[in-house]
């Protein structure tokens, strides 16, 4: 199916005899210059399919969010916010999802997948990976954490939810089974490309003012705000969800991380 976010024809054909929308898009990086922002897909674009919801009678909505969330974060945590409130301020049957970090084999070169994308940008390349810190000194260098969730596990919990109706007006925070450091992500990671990696300490500061002026520009691997992100680290305890909902989560290992082997 193919249409434009913006365009109300487009999204009123696709909600023919639906029962059910689950408002799945974003972006991890915007290119103002190219009309890509994170307003127009993250809070313009939920806006008008909520519209659009409301105005066929369709009740059931989830929407993907992301943990971190905040009304004064980066672009990218402000406007995922932004829909959220929005969401709640409806009449609808809502649920929204705010997971951690996703991986899964994205089945396809040109479609973004974090750790694809970290073995292209850090993993391949002839130098230490950078573990990031903040100060002078390199005391806790890449100890931020995560909680990775297979892309699998995020399909069947959104798709198990549609007729929840205890989920109803709940927010929901998603992560795998454990807790990792960036220092371990990118050991399991490098393992599972089957490298061995170096590992050096790099103080944040240095790396945020030279993405301040080049992250503009897409051959530029990464944001300041991302970069912000990071640091804050993305962790959330889903322990309970999981046993509640008898799913048992996909682990953050090389098996589960097979399509870098190849990529």
């Amino acid at each position: 199916v193919e249409g434009d976010i913006a365009n109300a024809d487009d999204i009123m054909s696709v909600l023919e005899d639906v029962e059910a929308v689950i408002y799945n898009i974003g972006i991890i990086r915007e290119f103002p210059g190219q009309g890509i922002t994170y307003e127009k897909l993250h809070f313009d674009g939920a806006v008008n399919c909520m519209d659009a919801v409301v105005e066929k009678g369709i009740k059931r909505f989830i929407l993907m969010s992301a943990n971190g969330v905040c009304p004064d974060g980066t672009g990218y945590q402000k406007t995922k916010w932004m829909s959220e409130q929005y969401l709640k301020n409806t009449d609808l049957e809502w649920t929204i999802f705010r997971p951690s970090l996703i991986f899964g084999d994205p089945r396809g070169h040109d479609r973004p997948e974090f750790c694809t994308q970290l073995k292209k940008d850090l993993i391949s390349l002839p130098f230490p990976a950078p573990l990031f810190h903040e100060g002078l000194l390199p005391l806790d260098a890449g100890s931020f954490a995560m909680s990775p969730i297979h892309a699998e596990n995020v399909a069947d919990i959104f798709v198990s939810s549609i007729e929840k109706d205890n989920h109803y007006g709940k927010t929901i925070e998603l992560g795998g089974e454990t807790e990792l450091s960036w220092k371990e992500i990118i050991k399991i990671i490098s393992n599972a490309c089957g490298k061995k990696k170096w590992a050096l300490p790099a103080p944040i500061i240095g790396v945020k003012t030279v993405a301040a002026v080049f992250d503009r520009f897409s051959w530029f691997p990464v944001t300041k705000d991302q970069l912000t992100m990071l640091l804050e680290g993305n962790t959330c305890d889903s322990t309970n969800y999981f046993l509640e909902n008898r799913l048992k989560p996909l682990p953050f290992d090389i098996n589960n991380l097979f399509y870098l082997k190849d990529s």
